[in-house]
């Protein structure tokens, strides 16, 4: 298996409003989505989905316990103000914050917030792995 991730798919309760919430930030949704079922997000190499929860968890074969899943997915920018600027404007969109934007112990600045279906996103800027012209973090 290649050293790789190719797709992230998000189980949501409500995909209209998952769909919203995500174009509140910004994100658009590809063409190939399925109108209703599932939606893709292009993030530059890595594919985002939103399928239904109930739907996902079957297709994975598991039971759904609900509750947070030990994941927390990362958005990094250049500064604080850009952190604290998509911190705001997820909350706007209708997630909740769960840590505002703070200096962190490992000399980065951070926030996350939690959206309407319980996935927690951080937003960070770690210093120690600058961005390359595409936004994407190059590993010291």
């Amino acid at each position: 298996m290649d050293q790789r991730v190719t797709l992230i798919t998000l189980g949501v309760q409500d995909l209209a409003r998952a769909i919203t919430f995500y174009g509140a930030l910004g994100w658009q949704a590809h063409p190939t989505s399925v109108d209703g079922e599932v939606a893709f997000y292009d993030t530059g190499g890595l594919v985002v989905a939103l399928w239904a929860r109930d739907a996902l968890a079957a297709d994975s074969g598991v039971t759904d316990g609900g509750g947070w899943g030990g994941v927390t997915l990362a958005h990094n920018v250049g500064t604080p103000a850009e952190v604290d600027g998509i911190l705001e404007a997820a909350r706007s969109a209708g997630a909740r914050l769960a840590r505002g934007g703070a200096l962190t112990v490992w000399g980065g600045y951070s926030g996350v917030f939690v959206d309407p279906d319980g996935h927690l996103w951080e937003v960070a800027v770690n210093p120690g792995w600058p961005l390359d012209d595409g936004g994407r973090p190059q590993l010291g």
